[in-house]
């Protein structure tokens, strides 16, 4: 699927006034007819535009990436999960890139993933943690100051949402051992794993889990070498760093 074929951005899917008007549903909905309406058009932007979307969404995954893809969708599938991945976002001051956002009934979780080696000194409140692998030590953004702008990207399309319904989580899918403790929302692969099947409370219905879909997909850049292209520039005009 060419890149021009895919919307690029939130305009791109939404010039039709009934599209428009999924960005305006009512915190309450009634189950009326405009709202199974409604409803059906969420799913109906969601999944189309995202089945196009996820047959390029493995020329933009990392090997870690990858690997937390896979797992993910072979332990937690439709309806009560969609998983959606290179996930880029409009903000005001330029764009953000999410690894995974998996929306489900007990939670939208932001993935921010990280394929390390070596070992990981880490400390939640400091700005940079440190990698030491053979005799090489090299410093890297807190993943998970780094994922606090992913959060905040998804909470404003889904401020719909309960307080606390959109969550961080870091996962470092390579062979590294923390030699620190590992901080409170960091896991392993298998981690990560145990935490979501612990995560039964429900805080949105299957509905609701369709139209943060379809809200998400509409939102989204394409998946584009074009995208990442200016995802970088955007960066760089910030502070010089990735997140």
């Amino acid at each position: 699927m060419s890149p021009e074929r895919l919307p690029h951005s939130p305009s791109a899917v939404s010039n039709h006034d009934v599209i428009q008007n999924l960005w305006h549903l009512p915190h309450d909905w009634m189950l009326d007819g405009r709202t199974i309406l409604y409803i059906i058009l969420a799913l109906a932007v969601g999944f189309v535009v995202g089945r196009r979307r996820a047959l390029r969404v493995g020329s933009f995954q990392n090997r870690g990436e990858a690997l937390l893809s896979r797992v993910t969708l072979r332990n937690f599938g439709a309806p009560d999960y969609h998983l959606m991945n290179h996930v880029t976002l409009q903000m005001k001051d330029g764009t953000t890139q999410v690894d995974h956002v998996l929306v489900s009934r007990f939670g939208v979780f932001v993935i921010e993933t990280k394929d390390y080696q070596g070992w990981i000194f880490a400390n939640a409140k400091q700005a940079n943690w440190t990698q030491v692998l053979f005799k090489w030590k090299s410093k890297f953004q807190n993943p998970i100051f780094q994922n606090a702008r992913h959060v905040r990207a998804v909470q404003a399309l889904l401020d719909f949402l309960p307080p606390g319904a959109v969550r961080s989580i870091v996962v470092f899918t390579g062979d590294a051992e923390f030699k620190t403790p590992m901080p409170q929302g960091v896991h392993s692969i298998s981690g990560f794993i145990d935490y979501l099947r612990e995560q039964t409370v429900e805080v949105m219905s299957i509905n609701r889990v369709q139209f943060c879909v379809g809200r998400l997909e509409t939102a989204r850049l394409a998946i584009s070498g074009k995208t990442d292209v200016e995802h970088i520039r955007s960066l760089e005009r910030r502070h010089g760093r990735p997140d």
